[in-house]
């Protein structure tokens, strides 16, 4: 594209080709899929995209970067269209990082908590950015209000919660995708935010082996843990070992299905201390395995 029809289109609503958009680097939100991705090209392609997304020019000068609008752009792609409505508009990092994040949590009725988090933590960072005052986290508006209850007004959250969602974003992958499946609670999640990597590493291995989660007591003590720099396999097992009313039984297996696998002259209490040893042995080689990737 000529730099001429560029600049022409600054500020106005053109058709662009879709070849030419590119995503926002780092989005926090998840794109459509199922029947949520099908229904909007359904409707695309019978009313066509009726609401220009949102982009600016990217750095290369020949591409637009897309700051609102991402799922319609792969539904319109998915529809068969070759261009797509767009207000094109000049915006630095930080400006487009804020109208990015504020463009979505205005138009998604639902968030994932790691969306929150990311977006959250997104915002905080631009507001800071812009006002230039990183050190006493004030706002750009000159309210000497910290950027976090700037944003906390913004969303309709306390300024806690809005602090206890930014915490998530220290999680690993996949324990964050447990609190969004629902299969871990906010406030065990915050405290093992605290957990550097390889603990949350070692967590995850014996939730994994385990099918089970920490309660919020569980996960406070392990955060002191790490706080303290006590924190190890042992006292990790220890605590995970501790039997809680909502996860009884989560692991069982019939005596029957067992046996064959084991001398008859061994007893239910030795066949127990054999399957626990091979599940031990079984941590310290994906420990082991991980140690080496990181030094590879």
């Amino acid at each position: 594209m000529k730099e001429t029809t560029k600049k022409e289109t600054i500020g106005t609503i053109t058709e662009l080709p879709l070849e030419l958009l590119v995503a926002f680097a780092e989005h926090p939100f998840k794109p459509y899929s199922g029947e949520q991705l099908w229904d909007l090209v359904k409707s695309i392609e019978e009313h066509g995209v009726l609401t220009p997304i949102l982009v600016r020019p990217a750095p290369d000068g020949q591409r637009y970067e897309i700051i609102s609008g991402h799922n319609r752009v792969n539904a319109a792609r998915r529809a068969g269209l070759k261009t797509i409505p767009a207000t094109v508009r000049e915006m630095d990092d930080d400006e487009a990082t804020l109208a990015m994040v504020e463009s979505n949590l205005r138009q998604r009725e639902q968030l994932l908590p790691s969306e929150k988090a990311r977006a959250y933590k997104m915002r905080v960072d631009a507001l800071k950015k812009k006002a230039g005052r990183p050190s006493n986290n004030l706002s750009q508006v000159g309210t000497n209000k910290r950027t976090d209850q700037v944003v906390a007004e913004e969303v309709g959250e306390s300024r806690n919660q809005v602090q206890r969602y930014i915490r998530l974003t220290k999680l690993i992958t996949p324990i964050l995708d447990m609190v969004d499946e629902k299969r871990m609670a906010m406030g065990p999640a915050v405290e093992l935010s605290y957990l550097n990597r390889d603990e949350q590493e070692m967590l995850l291995d014996l939730m994994q082996i385990g099918d089970c989660t920490p309660s919020l007591s569980q996960a406070i003590r392990l955060r002191k843990l790490s706080e303290a720099g006590n924190f190890d396999s042992d006292h990790l097992d220890e605590i995970m070992d501790e039997e809680k009313p909502n996860q009884r039984e989560k692991v069982t297996f019939k005596l029957e299905d067992l046996i064959p696998f084991f001398p008859e002259a061994q007893s239910v209490g030795e066949i127990r201390d054999i399957i626990m040893s091979l599940i031990e042995r079984e941590m310290k080689r994906r420990r082991k395995e991980r140690s080496n990737d990181r030094d590879r």
